[in-house]
């Protein structure tokens, strides 16, 4: 093992993270005994809660220097979470009981951070992570950050991936879009409509954020054109007194999801009427199945189908150019706009450090195996808040990793801390996280 130490040191000569330590002082380097978690959204404070209630301290690691920064820095002010709160909670904690259903942005934001005061999470903001590698000379993960601006790397047996689907800003590939004067947004930079009062704005993208947005920009005195690039599947936020998403989990329990889609579809063309006729076309699966197939989540209006029936948001079937003042669309009509709002989602962006392709995708930085099974892969390897299920799905994802290194923790626990007092990692070098 020497000799492996002995090659690491000369690696770590010819590594440009290394280099840009002060000369003489190499990069430190942490072993950690529990898990190491990258992110602290929800997903990652999930797991580290539950981790830690079964004894079992991790490590997080956020580039941001906040919990959630997603929620915190890159969503609209009118923002509520669209499904009740019995189904966004996280694991062991439930919402304080004078929440309303739907709670707004601020208080689910007080949420996470009660949540992580009351489990005394604690993690090491500023820190962005650029490489995590599998060492098979060691078996043990190597992670490097940057720390507050310098460098460290970090040595643990499991690691937890914890950073989502929303890592990254995703923005389509529009000609003519570098040649618009006018201010171009992803909905990520998006307040308030009342930076566009008075102005015809083009909302690129249907799904829920898209729909909202537009919906607000009405309220604001803006002209919002809705681009529906492709089909969707429009439903109302509550049924039968219900909320729709709550009514579907209570209708699964008995009934084939293909008769739920069926029954949730007749009554949204009963009280929505027929949505083709406005431009937006149902895709030829059910909500539910198209939901289970490919992680589409339906549009659950909150208000933005009544603005387009009456004509206040303009739908639009397709972008095919845009130019310094107009877009020119699918069937041939241009028309100009002072505005443009990319509601086009997220991505992740796992490929650009996690140096492993057996669990993740190179291309879309997703896991391989669809859910329920894509949370575990080799050694060691976890991933949570990728079953683009939401906050339920973070939250099955959480209690299972737990639960899985639980086993090995306990099996294994005395020899780990064995480990820490052996020559294997030499004292001189390496520092220990508890």
């Amino acid at each position: 093992m020497d000799s492996y130490w002995k090659e690491v040191e000369g690696k770590r000569l010819h590594d440009p993270l290394t280099q840009k330590q002060k000369h003489g002082h190499p990069v430190p380097q942490i072993w950690v005994q529990g898990p190491l978690i990258v992110g602290v959204g929800p997903s990652g404070l999930a797991t580290a809660a539950c981790l830690k209630q079964k004894g079992i301290q991790s490590l997080i690691l956020e580039r941001a220097e906040c919990i959630a920064p997603l929620w915190q820095f890159k969503t609209y002010d009118r923002l509520r979470l669209h499904l009740p709160k019995q189904f966004c909670e996280l694991p062991l904690m439930p919402f304080p009981s004078d929440f309303p259903t739907y709670p707004t942005k601020q208080q689910f934001l007080a949420y996470l951070k009660a949540y992580a005061d009351y489990f005394k999470l604690n993690p090491v903001f500023n820190s962005t992570v650029t490489k995590a590698e599998w060492d098979e000379r060691c078996g043990f993960w190597r992670v490097k950050a940057f720390v507050v601006g310098k460098c460290v790397e970090y040595f643990c047996k499991w690691l937890i991936v914890a950073t989502g689907e929303n890592a990254e800003e995703f923005v389509p590939q529009i000609d003519g879009l570098e040649e618009f004067e006018g201010p171009v947004v992803h909905t990520s930079s998006y307040k308030t409509g009342g930076e566009f009062r008075g102005k015809k704005v083009l909302v690129i993208g249907c799904g829920n954020s898209g729909m909202e947005v537009c919906l607000d920009l009405c309220n604001f005195n803006a002209f919002p054109h809705l681009v529906v690039r492709n089909s969707v599947h429009i439903l109302p936020h509550k049924m039968l007194g219900r909320s729709t998403f709550g009514l579907s989990m209570c209708l699964l329990r008995w009934l084939p999801m293909r008769i739920v889609d069926q029954f949730l579809l007749l009554l949204s063309r009963l009280i929505l009427g027929d949505t083709s006729r406005l431009g937006l076309h149902r895709p030829k699966l059910g909500p539910l199945q198209l939901k289970n197939l490919s992680g589409k989540t339906p549009v659950l209006d909150v208000g933005t189908f009544a603005k387009i029936k009456t004509g206040k948001i303009k739908v639009r079937q397709g972008v095919s150019r845009l130019s310094r003042h107009t877009a020119e669309f699918v069937d041939g009509s241009v028309e100009s706009f002072d505005a443009i709002i990319l509601a086009t989602g997220y991505k992740s962006n796992v490929p650009s450090w996690l140096k492993e392709s057996k669990m993740f995708s190179e291309k879309d930085g997703m896991p391989r195996k669809e859910f329920p099974n894509g949370w575990k892969g080799e050694c060691g390897l976890y991933a949570v808040g990728f079953t683009k299920r939401g906050l339920l799905g973070a939250s099955m994802d959480a209690r299972r990793i737990a639960e899985d290194i639980e086993v090995v923790w306990k099996a294994d626990e005395s020899a780990l801390m064995a480990f820490t007092h052996s020559s294997v990692l030499p004292q001189s070098r390496v520092q220990r996280h508890d």
